[in-house]
C-alpha cells in the first residue's frame, strides 16, 4: 500500500483515539467512499479493534484500521490535516487525481477532500 500520513494527521488521529477513551490496542479507522465535491467522502470512528475485512496500518504505534474500498481509494495519497480559516480536518492528496467543481461553490481544490471536525463529541 502506497499511503502518507503526514505527522499533523497522526498528531490528530492520536488525539482522537486519546479523546475517544481508546486503550493502547484501539486504532483509528477511516472509510473513505467515492463521492463529494473533491471526490472523496469519508468518515472515522475510534475503534478496539479493525472490523472483519480491514487491514491495519501501523503509523509509528498508531493502528490505522482500513477497509478495502479505502485501501483502493486511498492509493497513491497523502492524508494531511488542516487547521485553518477555511477548513479543519483531515484532508486528501492525490495528484493523480483530477480537479472537480461543486455547483455553485466554485473549483475545489486539485483532488482534496476534508472531513470535518466539528461534530466530534467525547464519549460520555
Amino acid at each position: 500500500m502506497n499511503i502518507t500520513i503526514t505527522p499533523a494527521a497522526e498528531k490528530f488521529m492520536r488525539r482522537m483515539v486519546r479523546f475517544n477513551g481508546g486503550s493502547a490496542q484501539s486504532g483509528f479507522r477511516l472509510q473513505v467512499s467515492a463521492g463529494g465535491c473533491s471526490g472523496l467522502s469519508s468518515e472515522f470512528s475510534v475503534q478496539a479493534q479493525p472490523t472483519p475485512g480491514d487491514v491495519s496500518l501501523d503509523c509509528n504505534g498508531l493502528a490505522v484500521f482500513l477497509p478495502a474500498e479505502s485501501r483502493l481509494l486511498l492509493e497513491g495519497v497523502t492524508i494531511d490535516f488542516a487547521d485553518t480559516l477555511s477548513e479543519s480536518g483531515l484532508t486528501f492528496r492525490n495528484p493523480n487525481a483530477p480537479a472537480a467543481s461543486c455547483g455553485t461553490h466554485g473549483s475545489a481544490p486539485p483532488a482534496t477532500a476534508a472531513v470535518s471536525i466539528s461534530s466530534i463529541r467525547r464519549k460520555a
